[in-house]
């Protein structure tokens, strides 16, 4: 079974972030073809995370000394592709981005023990998968600002990024705009096809 995690730092439900992340996902979906796919959606605004709280310490085998997001973590832990979408705000991730990402800080803890050559975290995610990530803003947002953190984000989980689609909004006052944009519609359609590719390989 495939496994497809959607997670969405937006809180407009069904707004531009989402419909993207969506048209990927259905993309992804049938490019897979018959094969059964676990999809799971996670809007962090519904979700009371607590912020990171920089305990300084392993977690032992958790991922966190914290409980309130575990199923999080698990998904994460367990996907074959992930999406990740955020609008722009001060040129960054929006808040309920930054905190999930902030609290998977512990996916790979400090080697305090300098038992790893290679790194000075832990890598306690032991495969690579591919993802995409999906930004949108106004008319003058500055994109690179969100892309670094959610790749770096990305890096650290161990999600190759295939891809990313950004997403100019004219109107603050018209929701989902994007729906009328045909051609960043067929962009993410096109993602959604190259992220299918991707897991198929690694099969």
């Amino acid at each position: 079974m495939t496994k497809l995690l959607i997670i969405s730092g937006s809180p407009a439900k069904d707004g531009s972030t989402e419909t993207l992340l969506f048209k990927i996902a259905d993309s992804f979906c049938q490019s897979i073809g018959d094969e059964s796919i676990e999809r799971d959606l996670f809007r962090l605004n519904e979700w009371q995370i607590i912020p990171c709280q920089s305990c300084a310490q392993i977690p032992d085998e958790k991922y966190c000394f914290f409980e309130d997001i575990k199923s999080l973590y698990e998904k994460v832990a367990e996907a074959d592709c992930i999406l990740f979408g955020s609008p722009i705000y001060f040129d960054s991730v929006s808040a309920q981005s930054k905190l999930f990402i902030d609290r998977c800080n512990c996916m790979r803890p400090p080697d305090f023990d300098k038992t790893n050559k290679e790194h000075s975290f832990i890598k306690k995610l032991d495969r690579k998968r591919p993802g995409a990530i999906v930004l949108v803003g106004g008319d003058n947002a500055w994109f690179e600002g969100a892309r670094r953190t959610i790749a770096g984000f990305f890096k650290w989980i161990e999600v190759v990024n295939v891809g990313h689609l950004t997403y100019q909004s004219t109107d603050f006052n018209l929701k989902a705009s994007v729906v009328s944009d045909t051609d960043k519609l067929d962009e993410a359609r096109i993602l959604g096809e190259k992220l299918a590719e991707e897991v198929r390989g690694l099969k």
